[in-house]
């Protein structure tokens, strides 16, 4: 039971997405808990979000070594700078972070078709600037209302969650037919980053 318990928490938190690949606006919090909550909820409300999350713990355990810290640490640390750009609304065009978030799922998937594992330098640098574009859109959709800190500190903790997730789930494979699942992830974000260009979510 306990080998199979990341790919049940994987299936729990991706099934959270299905029912609302777009991020809702009901999102109305005044106190702690409720901002936290919110914050919680927005990664995993948005199938982007968590597509890229997973991702970047898949590509972590793909590379091995010192990535499998590094990368989720890079990605919540950029993460957070993008949040606090958000917040500021930077002058950043939303465009601009849509096609941002969208490269970043491009980039993952052919990054995990592919079997490319550059230097922890290269994937690090990789991994900030996609977490930079999700930071500003978590900060630029923070609900009007909620207390910054308080939301910000929910969305880490999805964050870690669903990173843990792709490692997790990526430990679980490792030794049955790895190479078959990590294209076949890489496939399906890249499918996913297709039609959501032509099909926005």
């Amino acid at each position: 039971m306990k080998r199979h318990l990341p790919l049940l928490l994987l299936m729990g938190l991706f099934g959270s997405a299905v029912t609302a690949t777009a991020h809702t606006s009901q999102f109305h919090s005044q106190d702690m808990a409720g901002a936290s909550w919110a914050g919680f909820l927005h990664p995993l409300t948005g199938l982007d979000h968590l597509l890229v999350m997973v991702a970047v713990g898949l590509w972590a355990i793909q590379i091995g070594g010192r990535a499998l810290w590094l990368l989720p640490s890079s990605f919540v640390g950029s993460m957070m700078i993008g949040g606090a750009m958000g917040l500021g609304l930077c002058g950043v065009h939303q465009t601009f972070v849509e096609h941002g978030i969208l490269a970043s799922i491009v980039l993952l998937g052919a990054a995990l078709g592919m079997a490319w594992r550059p230097s922890l330098l290269i994937s690090s640098l990789c991994v900030g600037a996609a977490g930079i574009c999700h930071g500003y859109a978590h900060g630029s959709e923070m609900p009007s209302g909620a207390l910054p800190i308080m939301f910000f500190v929910g969305i880490v903790i999805a964050t870690l969650l669903l990173h843990a997730c792709g490692v997790g789930g990526g430990f679980l494979f490792r030794n049955q037919k790895f190479a078959i699942l990590m294209r076949t992830a890489g496939l399906f974000l890249i499918a996913f980053a297709v039609y959501d260009f032509y099909f926005p979510v």
